[in-house]
């Protein structure tokens, strides 16, 4: 069902009634702002398969509320050992709707034990401590988000310009976002700072999500093709860049949106700071390096057919969609994280995190 009202708590959320989740779908923006209310499996699936709801962070909420609308739908008198099979069947089928960020694993993995631990409150009671449970991981994200804004905004100054690659603002997580975070946490204290925003080929991401933020945010941001971050870094209008990720492997190398790397080299080459702003959540210390994350490839049809009125490319022709790239952990100058930023080497800093 379409619902044209803001949701209850950003752009991800539960309905009135908690049986449904309440997303603004982002494959229709800029040019229409739709939310939609989902609790099947399947459209819960597609949701996150078809860029309704997308940004690691936000998918990660995603998953909290899914897995909460689903074991709602469990029979309450049935066995909750029955029901807790059940629910972790549907949960798998989300966790496998994309397989590169880290966060939507990590959430449906957080619920299931959070309904393992309340098993013998009967269902009822599972089903109370996974709302709690969904809620919280909001929460956590919205004061995480905020904490990243405040250590990204130190890594800047007034009038700087800072180039970004896909979407990482508040609609990919919670409230500030990561990677937008420090550019809209300045604008709120009155730091101007300029933003040249990738337009990030082939599903625009910058171009319909970023460019959208930040136009109705009152922030100074320039749209470019892809092929133009070389131009405007060797013009000097970029003092430092900041992208998101969707997942971080132990010795620092980072998957975020396709083309991400290639932003990472140029920058290298023009001495500029490559800044990585993602949750501890994305933080993968069981993946070793770069080469051991998963990386989708989607639909060709997303580089021939799609956003045109005619197909821009010979029937046909064959054609390469991986979503992600992999950055190398030699290229960035920092990950920043809700509980600091860190700095190679990327081995040491980034397990600090966790066990300090």
């Amino acid at each position: 069902m379409e619902q044209m009202r803001e949701p209850l708590s950003g752009h991800v959320g539960l309905s009135e009634d908690g049986r449904q989740v309440r997303i603004l779908d982002q494959s229709q923006l800029p040019n229409r702002e739709v939310y939609l209310e989902l609790n099947g499996l399947e459209e819960l699936c597609e949701a996150v398969s078809g860029l309704r709801v997308r940004g690691a962070p936000a998918i990660g909420i995603f998953a909290g509320y899914g897995v909460y609308v689903l074991a709602r739908q469990l029979p309450e008198k049935a066995p909750a050992a029955a029901n807790l099979a059940a629910l972790s069947g549907q949960a798998g089928q989300l966790a496998a709707a994309r397989p590169t960020a880290v966060n939507l694993a990590w959430a449906v993995d957080r619920m299931l034990g959070k309904a393992r631990q309340a098993l013998s409150r009967g269902w009822s009671g599972v089903c109370a401590a996974l709302e709690a449970e969904c809620l919280a991981i909001h929460r956590e994200d919205i004061a995480m988000c905020r904490a990243i804004a405040e250590y990204g905004l130190s890594l800047v100054k007034e009038g700087d310009g800072i180039l970004t690659h896909c979407n990482a603002g508040p609609l990919a997580t919670s409230r500030y976002g990561t990677a937008l975070g420090p550019i809209l946490l300045g604008r709120e204290r009155g730091i101007r700072l300029k933003v040249f925003a990738d337009e990030t080929r082939p599903l625009l991401q910058g171009a319909r999500l970023t460019a959208y933020e930040l136009g109705r945010a009152g922030v100074d941001v320039t749209l470019i093709c892809d092929n133009m971050a070389s131009v405007v870094m060797g013009n000097g209008w970029v003092q430092a860049c900041f992208v998101g990720c969707d997942r971080v492997a132990a010795n620092g190398d980072t998957a975020n949106k396709i083309g991400t790397s290639g932003v990472a080299i140029l920058a290298r080459h023009y001495g500029i700071p490559f800044y990585v702003l993602g949750p501890t959540s994305t933080i993968d210390l069981a993946c070793p390096t770069g080469a051991d994350i998963p990386i989708e490839e989607r639909d060709p049809e997303e580089i021939r057919t799609l956003w045109y009125r005619e197909p821009m490319a010979p029937a046909g022709v064959k054609c390469f969609n991986p979503a992600f790239d992999v950055t190398d952990h030699s290229l960035i100058a920092g990950i920043v994280t809700e509980k600091g930023i860190c700095r190679a080497p990327y081995t040491e800093s980034l397990k600090a995190l966790f066990f300090a």
